[in-house]
């Protein structure tokens, strides 16, 4: 009876063990504090697959998506189906031609259910499949906030007097990219991306004659509403925006986190080109993801990061502008909460609205200083910028801040030099900010280019944190200017042709007579207007930059803060001349006529 009584318990304890055993088990691998492999789980083996090759392809090949984007390819694709044990699911590839990949999706194992299928630049691109709240954050692209900022907008910018003005046009045209961004939110890229054209172009033409035009403006140059009514709503949304952009931490895209990692390495003693975190040939140190992919990585220096490996193709600006905020909060490694890419994000967004208070306080007084920093602040693409936390505000800082100081040719020449640093676009209106405001005098000429050259070396120290000052250079050009000039996307009209699709247009051809008539609106901007005022000097850079987006294979609704501050003070600005003290001297015989003119 005792020893009975000893087994049954003997068995008790060992059942016990191996039910504690069991519940402790980890379900994924575990790693220490480095990102070291501590231990694996244990994996029973899987049952077969239910389902077979041909059943997996056939399920995704019935989708109404997919069917009607093969029948733009020659019938018979190539296909294939694998089974993944993990996910007890299939993911489906079909190819067409030289086409490559067409069309892919994910079938559920157990019932044959299609999880999902992509089409066209859905394959490739996952920005393509319209995730809600991807870009902005969910609450920011609901239509109840996403209408009521359009409306504050339009209803705090429009002449209540008069609303059947071109002005208003000029306005609903700004907003008119929300219709765009609908299509985008759903996956329709290519509606979309055509969408995003009329704007663009109406801007671009209206713009670009507000600059060339002579004569005095007519009307009001700035808001109706009593300005304390302005300035209390700039208030209002600007608290909106960043308590949206605190509570919504986890809202931080690529190119944010971009930032945040090029600051580490410079901090680090090390140039961002080259640098960034990848996946190919490091040790996983994190889990796996839903779609089985593991970014976080042992990286070079040995730490365990998140991998962005395109996160390198900005000016060095992009990333200098990030050091003060990751020397502040520092960064864990991974992609987080990201605190250090919210703050950066949040102090450009109000350098920005603080510089054009500034441009509209010198230009125009308190009313048009409000209805500047209102236009900003209410406008839903600045906020989409902002809740997707990139450094797209930067530049717009930078160049608000060098209009303020326009009349001094070196505050001109370092600005646009870190402007065009942090993102290359701003190139495009260096001639114009040279020739401001009569055109090139030898002494306005030394000024910006000595301050232009200054901020230039400036910005690219970081490139002497390398052993290797050639290579260095060389690995930013491939990294940068090299990748960006060779780039694919469907995010504009122009890189269609590449899905050899029937029904596409190949208009690749038509985006190279564009692109070379934005040089000659370069040229044109810079040198026939003889005496240009801030008002010019503002709507010909809005219109080039504008011009500049609409040449871009890949365009995102994140560059129209680039080019908002200048449409605002090209429709808000006083018509007026340059200041004396920045004309050119006056000809001999131009000089009699006006002393004779004056005596009479």
């Amino acid at each position: 009876m005792r020893r009975t009584a000893l087994i049954v318990a003997a068995l008790a304890c060992g059942l016990a063990v191996t039910s504690h055993a069991r519940a402790a088990s980890p379900t994924g691998p575990v790693y220490d504090s480095a990102g070291r492999l501590v231990e694996t789980p244990f994996a029973p083996s899987a049952a077969p697959a239910r389902l077979t090759e041909d059943g997996a392809v056939k399920a995704v090949l019935a989708v109404p998506e997919v069917t009607a984007w093969l029948d733009r390819y020659p019938p018979d694709p190539t296909t294939d189906a694998t089974f993944d044990r993990r996910t007890r699911s299939w993911t489906v590839h079909v190819w067409s031609g030289s086409a490559g990949e067409v069309a892919t999706g994910r079938v559920a194992d157990a019932d044959g259910r299609v999880l999902e299928a992509w089409t066209g630049p859905q394959v490739a691109w996952k920005m393509a499949r319209g995730r809600p709240g991807a870009f902005g954050g969910k609450l920011l692209t609901s239509w109840p906030v996403w209408l009521g900022l359009s409306a504050l907008f339009l209803v705090g910018l429009v002449d209540v007097r008069r609303p059947l003005t071109l002005r208003t046009v000029d306005l609903l045209a700004l907003l008119s990219f929300g219709v765009s961004l609908a299509f985008f939110n759903d996956g329709l890229v290519f509606q979309s991306a055509a969408l995003a054209v009329p704007p663009l172009v109406y801007l671009t033409v209206r713009t670009a004659w507000l600059g060339f035009r002579t004569g005095s403006r007519a009307g009001p140059t700035a808001t109706r509403w009593p300005v304390w009514v302005v300035v209390v709503a700039t208030l209002f949304v600007i608290g909106f925006r960043i308590g949206l952009n605190v509570d919504n931490g986890r809202t931080v895209i690529d190119v944010g986190f971009a930032g945040v990692i090029g600051a580490d390495r410079i901090l680090d003693g090390r140039a961002p080109y080259g640098a960034m975190p990848v996946e190919e040939d490091r040790t996983p140190c994190g889990p796996a993801g839903a779609d089985g992919e593991v970014r976080e990585r042992i990286q070079a220096n040995g730490r365990c990061e998140s991998a962005n490996p395109r996160g390198d193709t900005y000016g060095p600006v992009a990333y200098l502008a990030y050091v003060p905020a990751v020397l502040a909060v520092g960064w864990s490694g991974r992609w987080d909460a990201l605190p250090a890419a919210h703050a950066t994000a949040i102090a450009f967004d109000l350098l920005t609205l603080l510089g054009l208070a500034l441009v509209g306080a010198r230009f125009g007084g308190s009313r048009l200083a409000a209805t500047l920093a209102f236009g900003w602040a209410a406008f839903p693409f600045t906020t989409y910028a902002l809740m997707s936390n990139t450094n797209d505000a930067i530049m717009p800082a930078v160049l608000v801040w060098g209009f303020w100081l326009s009349s001094s040719p070196a505050a001109r020449g370092a600005a646009t030099a870190l402007a065009s640093w942090t993102k290359f676009a701003a190139l495009i209106v260096v001639p114009l900010w040279l020739t401001y405001p009569s055109g090139l005098r030898a002494a306005q000429l030394v000024r910006f280019a000595a301050a232009f050259a200054a901020a230039t070396v400036a910005a690219f120290s970081i490139l002497l944190l390398e052993p290797s000052l050639l290579e260095a250079v060389r690995t930013f050009w491939d990294r940068t200017l090299g990748f960006q000039l060779d780039r694919d996307s469907p995010f504009s009209i122009w890189d269609w042709g590449r899905y050899h699709a029937r029904g596409i247009p190949d208009l690749a051809s038509l985006q190279t007579v564009v692109q070379v008539a934005v040089i000659a609106l370069a040229g044109a901007a810079a040198t026939v207007p003889r005496d240009k005022g801030p008002l010019e000097l503002a709507a010909l850079t809005a219109a080039l930059l504008l011009a500049f987006e609409l040449s871009l294979t890949h365009w995102s609704y994140l560059y129209l803060p680039w080019v908002l501050p200048f449409v605002l003070l090209a429709l808000y600005l006083p018509r007026a001349g340059p200041p004396p003290e920045e004309r050119a001297p006056a000809a001999p015989a131009e000089a009699v006529a006006r002393e004779t003119a004056s005596l009479c």
